[in-house]
């Protein structure tokens, strides 16, 4: 796995990663990506059966090479059910990245947690976490899980909920509002600006929390749920949610792997 996720990522900064009109190119990067990681497996003498690395503990990786997103269950049984799906699609199509094009349910305190690189973490109202899901939180970030944060409706409970809960998590760490300049607003789409339901158009407000020199969280107050697109049933009312969320989680997920 190791190998494989190295293999990508040295291919990844080779080409760009926006490939909408790039089918050929996509297709022939494929298949060296295949050959590289072949023969390095084989070289390596992983292909034996049975054969698998002592990673003592769990961590975080990816089914089939498909990137799978979790929808986070966390306190007393609250998640969302108004955080839009469509962006993965948009990455699908957009990059070399496969996706599952819908968000699987998951329990924050569940050792399944390992199994999605990227998770969302939305919902409304204030809450409280418990210990096991503190803790299963604070080590799935630290071993290479990523969450995008979102208050839905900006939810003002919501949001001084989770800045308690990420002081109890990471004590030793500030979480700071990302600069322009930062990868996560140019890894697919140039996000430079965004309407917002009210107000002036500016750059999405968006804080991350760095670990070992890369971003592994991002929250967002005002809320990157893209409702618009959620469903029939879910809106943004009285909130200022960035209506940029789209493209914003386009280019979260593809930081998320390639970085």
């Amino acid at each position: 796995m190791f190998v494989l996720m190295a293999a990508y990522n040295f291919l990844s900064r080779q080409t760009p990663v926006c490939t909408m009109d790039q089918k050929h190119h996509r297709r022939c990067t494929t298949l060296v990506l295949l050959s590289v990681v072949l023969a390095m497996l084989f070289g390596n003498g992983l292909l034996v059966q049975g054969a698998k690395p002592d990673l003592g503990g769990p961590e975080v990786g990816q089914t089939e090479g498909v990137v799978k997103c979790a929808n986070l269950i966390y306190g007393k049984n609250k998640t969302s059910v108004c955080f839009s799906e469509d962006f993965l699609a948009q990455v699908h199509k957009n990059t070399y990245i496969e996706t599952h094009r819908r968000f699987f349910p998951v329990k924050l305190e569940s050792s399944e947690l390992y199994d999605y690189p990227f998770s969302v973490f939305t919902g409304e109202g204030s809450f409280t976490l418990t210990k096991p899901q503190r803790e299963n939180m604070r080590h799935y970030l630290v071993n290479g899980g990523f969450v995008v944060a979102s208050a839905g409706c900006s939810s003002k409970p919501w949001n001084a909920s989770f800045g308690s809960e990420m002081k109890k998590m990471f004590p030793e760490s500030k979480m700071t509002v990302l600069e322009a300049i930062h990868p996560v607003f140019h890894t697919v789409y140039d996000i430079t600006s965004s309407e917002y339901k009210p107000g002036k158009t500016k750059l999405p407000t968006l804080r991350g929390l760095e670990i070992d020199g890369k971003i592994v969280l991002i929250w967002s107050l005002d809320g990157l749920n893209d409702t618009a697109k959620a469903g029939p049933n879910c809106c943004c009312c009285g909130g200022n949610e960035i209506k940029a969320a789209e493209k914003v989680n386009v280019n979260l997920l593809a930081y998320a792997v390639m970085y």
